[in-house]
């Protein structure tokens, strides 16, 4: 049986729609709704596996329910409904993470056939994922002892600096440890490493990698670059159809063969949720969540922290990093914490003029400006990802954790 939710502010066309269902055998009308506050309480108790929910409500409309629904339940898909089928409704319900878009009054014939529709694409996608887990298994070459991790960068807003981070993370991993560590632009569409690194996607990029059909390890090996830091880089395609062209299957079996030839690698990830963003996260040692000391941007790290917890990432596995930490924005790391009702794990301080500068040069800040506080908060942090899992000797000069609390 397909589980289906009903939410519509009209108490007769929630009959309607669960009169239509219910001569229909393989679909269930779990639960209705009628405003969109409601909407989300019952979606996370029943967990549906359809939502069928309409655009204009009063209070918390369609969108707004939506956007928060498709954050915190991204595998219960939302059918959206109107009246009006103009272009800037169809615009608003894709946006807000709606999978369908159905114009009233509609057949019932119609109905039943969406809502199982988006229910197989769902049931699809989760299957292509669970199909590549045993790829995750793939043993590390027994010649080699180290200890091989991948590290997911995310940031579920942009503008909290989570490429800029993750290239000198990588590039600060390789020159502490001297291991062999491989940068991954997973931003598939619009992905900026090229650019911080001064390398251009149209040589060799991921996109080559999977011309052919299913990424073979001398493919994946010969796409990757070599940079002058001494790092492997992985771009992102050059332009963002190519985006396209990458499943969430072919980046967990290019994760697994980087995972074997290195010791760190080390990803790009997009902000928001997507089918390729949870692959890598499920196959990710550790997942570094940037946020930054703006309301907005904690907003969507605690939901995000809510997602994992359905997702049943151990706790141990998501570490919490502030950029910009010591910004005049009104908001303490203290605040940012009681928020998402756990602690911070590391803080890197703000040096926007610096970070700029080496964009614009292409060279990270870890290289040109080793020294500075901003350069010596990331190396810290690449010091406790390799400590955890290569014995690295961590810095014990700051007896309060290898961040202070800003």
């Amino acid at each position: 049986m397909i589980k289906v939710l009903i939410v519509d502010d009209i108490p007769e066309t929630r009959e309607h729609l669960s009169r239509l269902l219910g001569l229909e055998r393989d679909l269930d009308v779990a639960g209705t709704a009628g405003t969109g506050e409601e909407a989300i309480k019952v979606a996370m108790e029943l967990r549906p596996d359809v939502i069928v929910m309409d655009i204009n409500m009063p209070g918390m409309d369609g969108v707004a329910a939506a956007e928060i629904i498709s954050q915190r339940l991204p595998t219960s898909p939302i059918i959206m409904m109107s009246v009006h089928g103009e272009a800037t409704q169809l615009k608003r319900a894709i946006s807000a993470g709606a999978r369908e878009f159905l114009v009233k009054p509609f057949s019932g014939d119609e109905f039943s056939a969406s809502i199982r529709t988006v229910f197989e694409r769902e049931f699809a996608r989760r299957s292509q994922v669970e199909a590549s887990v045993p790829a995750l298994t793939v043993p590390v070459n027994p010649t080699d002892d180290g200890e091989h991790q991948v590290i997911a960068v995310f940031s579920p807003k942009g503008g909290a600096g989570r490429t800029t981070i993750a290239t000198n993370l990588a590039v600060a991993l390789h020159r502490e440890t001297g291991a062999r560590v491989c940068l991954v632009d997973a931003n598939l569409q619009f992905g900026d490493v090229g650019v911080l690194l001064n390398l251009n996607p149209k040589d060799r990029s991921i996109a080559d990698a999977v011309e052919t059909g299913d990424p073979d390890g001398d493919i994946v090996d010969s796409c990757v670059i070599e940079h002058s830091t001494g790092i492997r880089v992985l771009l992102a395609p050059p332009s963002p159809e190519g985006a396209d062209l990458v499943t969430a299957h072919h980046m967990r079996q290019i994760i697994d063969h980087l995972r074997i030839g290195h010791e760190y690698v080390v990803i790009d990830l997009p902000s928001g949720l997507s089918d390729l963003s949870l692959a890598v996260m499920d196959a990710a040692d550790t997942i570094l969540v940037m946020t930054a000391l703006e309301i907005t941007t904690i907003k969507n790290v605690r939901l995000f922290l809510e997602v994992a917890e359905q997702l049943e990432y151990a706790r141990t596995k998501i570490r919490l990093v502030i950029n910009r930490a010591d910004a005049a924005q009104g908001i303490r790391i203290a605040d940012v914490e009681a928020s998402v009702r756990r602690p911070i794990d590391g803080a890197i301080v703000s040096d926007g003029r610096l970070a700029v500068l080496a964009v614009n040069r292409g060279v990270p800040f870890v290289v040109s400006h080793p020294d500075s506080p901003l350069s010596r908060d990331v190396t810290k942090l690449a010091r406790t990802l390799a400590g955890e899992t290569a014995g690295v000797v961590q810095d014990q000069t700051n007896k309060r954790g290898l961040f202070a609390r800003r």
